[in-house]
This record gives structure tokens, sequence and C-alpha cells, in this order.
């Protein structure tokens, strides 16, 4: 950490304010104060830099929806982008509230994963993802991107119903161990969850899409790929997703065994090998809309970019072409 944040000084001294003689663009910069790898040094420290190239005003989040909130107050105050400082959730709730107003999002990595971060090409490290983000200052090119949502909540890259955001629900619950443990912490509250709700008697849907009608325990749905990443490792559910093609694809898990929960774990962090293939995965592609219902009653899981939302019997995901535009 000191050697990235004495790298980040000297960008910082490198691009000091006034620097540039083009008008800068007004930057609103929202920055989740509990994410796994922030500082108020390293906050500091990243403001500061971008303020060579951008007119900056900094905020940290408060609560849970609270960039959200800041991001629709941005749009309509005409910030030129707001950049979102901080993991997939700050990300996600920036996305809520940006999206269809035509102000741009940008982002920088502060979480453990920081999978829109890599999707959009900015690196994963904050001092060359800040000098990335000083960079296209001079080539400011914002452009469309698609997003998905379920039951009005937008989501930039992936959600689920059933056993993923069982998972999330645990991990949420435990904010220190996610940021110590970070995708180990995952794979741990996956199994253990795995183990206890979905072996034995798991909540099960009901999923139609492009014309068919699938049984099974979980729905994935992406917007784009990968779904996830376990470290540098991307996690594959279904292929052929992307930000900017306006459909989407899902991939449905059939069944829960303790037999199957290492091999489709095993696919999902070897290459070579793809979980959409398994024998207990089913794969929908190219689909605008897909709906999700419980099959019995009992009310399931949702969540969007990692983060949970709450248990519903019914869930109805769609995709926006170009409902938020990004620069990067």
């Amino acid at each position: 950490m000191s050697v990235r944040i004495e790298a980040l000084e000297r960008a910082a001294s490198a691009s000091a304010p006034g620097r540039s003689g083009v008008e800068a663009k007004r930057m609103l910069v929202i920055a989740n104060p509990y994410a796994s790898t922030m500082s108020a040094r390293l906050r500091h420290l990243v403001v500061y830099a971008l303020q060579g190239r951008y007119e900056v005003e900094a905020v940290d989040t408060q609560r849970k929806g609270h960039a959200i909130e800041l991001c629709r107050e941005a749009a309509s105050e005409g910030y030129d982008v707001v950049c979102a400082f901080g993991g997939d959730g700050t990300v996600n709730e920036a996305a809520n509230g940006l999206a269809g107003s035509g102000t741009p999002l940008t982002c920088l990595p502060g979480g453990a994963t920081n999978v829109f971060c890599r999707m959009l090409g900015i690196p994963n490290d904050v001092v060359d993802a800040t000098e990335h983000l000083l960079a296209l200052a001079d080539d400011w090119a914002p452009r469309p991107v698609d997003l998905g949502q379920v039951n009005g909540r937008w989501f930039t890259f992936s959600a689920g119903a059933g056993l993923d955001a069982s998972i999330v629900e645990v991990v949420d619950r435990h904010p220190h161990l996610k940021a110590r443990y970070g995708p180990w912490f995952f794979t741990a509250a996956g199994l253990s969850v795995f183990l206890r709700r979905y072996v034995r008697n798991p909540p099960r849907v009901v999923v139609e899409a492009g014309g068919e009608r699938i049984e099974g325990v979980s729905a994935f749905v992406q917007n784009s790929t990968p779904y996830t990443f376990f470290k540098r490792t991307p996690v594959e559910i279904v292929s052929g997703a992307t930000i900017d093609n306006g459909t989407l694809t899902v991939g449905v898990l059939e069944r829960a065994s303790a037999v199957d929960a290492p091999t489709i774990i095993a696919r999902g962090l070897l290459p070579k090998l793809h979980i959409e293939h398994h024998r207990r995965v089913s794969s929908i592609r190219d689909v605008e809309s897909v709906l999700v219902r419980s099959a019995d009653a009992r009310e399931v899981p949702i969540q969007v970019d990692g983060d949970f939302v709450g248990v519903t019997t019914e869930a109805r995901f769609r995709v926006v072409p170009g409902a938020l535009h990004v620069v990067c």
C-alpha cells in the first residue's frame, strides 16, 4: 500500500492544479469510505491528482442508497462526469442515479473485485486508474452502454435470483471479512450456503426467456462478460454477453447437489472449461427479457452487481440499450 501511495503522490505532483490550459470538465467524485482498499489519505491524493485536469468536487457516501441520490443531483446540476470511487456496489448505485440522464459515469477501483472498472478497460490499480482518467481529459469521448434491470433496479454487468444472491446476502453481513479475505471469503460463504440451503429442499424457480421454459434452483443473468472475477481470473456463466449488443444471457442451475459443487467451481476457475457446459446448467442467449418466478411460493433472493437487494416471488429482468453513458 505504501508503494502505491508514494506513486500516487508523484502522480498528484505531476498533475498539479492549473497545468492544463483547456477548460476543465466538472467532475463529482463519489467515494465509499468503507470500500476494501480505501483510506482517507488515498482519497485525498486521488482527488488532488484529478484536480490537475478536472474541476473536482468530492463527496463520501454516508449510507446505503446515498450514491443514487448524489448522482441524481449531479445530473440535474449539469456535471460533465461522475466518478464512482469504490467497489461494484458504489458503481451500481451511481448507475442507478445516472441511468437515462446523459451524464456519463466513470470509476476508480476501490473494492475487492471491481468488475465494472475492468470491463471498461480501466486499470484495477488505483494509481494506474487515476493516471488513466487524467489522460481521458484530452480524449473526451463518452459512449452509451446497455444496462440491465430487475424489478426496477438497474444493474451494470450481472444479476441473479437464487444461489448467488444467497451468498451475497451472507457476505454483506460481514464487511470486514469481505474486505480482508476478498474472493476467499466469497468462496467459503458460497460453499456454506450451497451445502446448508441448496443441497436439501432448495427454493425452486421457473425461468422463461426466448420462448424457453426451464426449471431450476437459480438463475444467473448477464448484461456483459464476465459474470465476476476470482482475483484476476474471470468467472463466466454463459458466454456471448456484451455491454452494447442490446441483449442478455441467462444461465440456469437446474439442480444443486454436493456432487455437482466441485465440478461447477472447477469450471468457473479453469479457462478451458465452461460452466454453461456443465450437465446441470442450461443456457439461454440473446434475449431482451427474462421472467424468473418461484415454483413453490417460497421467496427467492435477488442480487445486482454483487449487492443483495431483497427477496421476491417474481423477478422481471430486461435490458435497456444505451441507458447509461460512460467515459473510459
